[in-house]
């Protein structure tokens, strides 16, 4: 039920012209998605549902100031025409708010500190379905605005955004903090994406939400939710494997399916005037790729350790028939990255 208000509200928002629809589906989608974050009512999930509320409360609080200060002056929600004062104010309050909707740069500080405290269901409903209604909004607001300095206003949150995504997760040890400041990472790389291609946008989250759905089944079947740090990583080989191969194609090495998304953005915006934007994309995303080794170093020594130093364990009939769906789904999500890239 609270999955359907989610979408629902999600789909309103994305489906309307008129600034009060936009808001009321933002609004149905939280309330469809708060009850999810505190479903097994223990405290960290009450922390984190309560600083998404303030945060999500606080960016819709900005969306209807920003859209009640443009309509004052134009009556119009077209805002790309003769702009005064007052509604490029109000223009910039509803980026504001869709940027603290969104959690990118620099609104950023909520999204690493909500999703450590939460179960694997929550984590992936939050890094992809939450983004979707926030981010065709601000390509809508892009294309009713395309002036110079909305442009560089996107630039300087996209650049923000990757840095950010880079130098905090260099510190972290909780495996979702890690995986929220990869989610902003990756989030300053859309939203530079909008300002070349929406095309392009739409490619790079479908690849970052089908590799995200992978990882995060992937570790939520490993440890059941108890796994706090990178040295706890739990699971069979094959499940240990396919957390690996997600890790690399999330960071984005060339052979697998993550690579593609960074390449179509790097090929977009170096045809455009904002080229040196670029170089500080792929300066965050190195930052990003130091985290990125070392879970996967991680699981790759503590699977060393468990296949070196203990015996195999009791073959019945139900571990073998798991183990070969692990298996199977291992391979699957290989063939997916290394295909899908080729």
């Amino acid at each position: 039920m609270f999955l359907s208000v989610m979408g629902i509200g999600t789909l309103l928002s994305v489906s309307s012209i008129h600034w009060l629809s936009i808001w009321a589906g933002l609004e149905i989608n939280l309330i469809g998605f708060l009850p999810m974050l505190i479903y097994q009512k223990s405290v960290s999930e009450s922390q984190s549902a309560v600083k998404y509320f303030i945060i999500q409360a606080l960016g819709s609080s900005f969306l209807i100031f920003g859209s009640l200060m443009v309509f004052n002056m134009s009556f119009t929600w077209d805002m790309s025409t003769k702009m005064s004062n007052p509604s490029v104010l109000g223009f910039m309050m509803l980026v504001g708010g869709l940027c603290a909707k969104l959690g990118l740069f620099p609104f950023h500080y909520w999204l690493p500190g909500v999703m450590a405290g939460l179960p694997w269901v929550s984590c992936l409903l939050l890094a992809t379905w939450q983004k979707f209604a926030p981010l065709f909004l601000i390509t809508c607001l892009l294309e009713l605005n395309q002036s110079y300095m909305m442009a560089f206003i996107f630039c300087i949150i996209s650049a923000g955004s990757a840095l950010m995504g880079g130098l905090g997760g260099m510190n972290q040890t909780q495996v979702r903090a890690l995986l929220a400041y990869s989610s902003i990472g990756h989030l300053g790389w859309m939203t530079f994406a909008i300002l070349h291609s929406e095309w392009t946008m739409k490619m790079y989250l479908g690849i970052y939400v089908l590799i995200s759905i992978s990882l995060f089944m992937s570790l939520w079947y490993s440890d059941s939710g108890s796994m706090k740090n990178i040295n706890n990583l739990k699971g069979s080989g094959s499940v240990q494997l396919t957390i690996m191969l997600l890790l690399l194609s999330l960071g984005g090495l060339p052979p697998l399916l993550g690579f593609i998304s960074k390449w179509l953005v790097i090929v977009a915006g170096s045809s455009g005037p904002w080229t040196p934007v670029v170089f500080l994309l792929i300066l965050g995303s190195l930052m990003s790729l130091f985290y990125y080794l070392s879970l996967f170093f991680s699981v790759f020594l503590s699977s060393l350790k468990k296949y070196g130093l203990s015996s195999l364990g009791t073959d019945n009939s139900i571990v073998v028939t798991i183990n070969t769906l692990n298996a199977v789904s291992g391979i699957l999500i290989l063939m997916i990255n290394l295909l899908s890239s080729m």
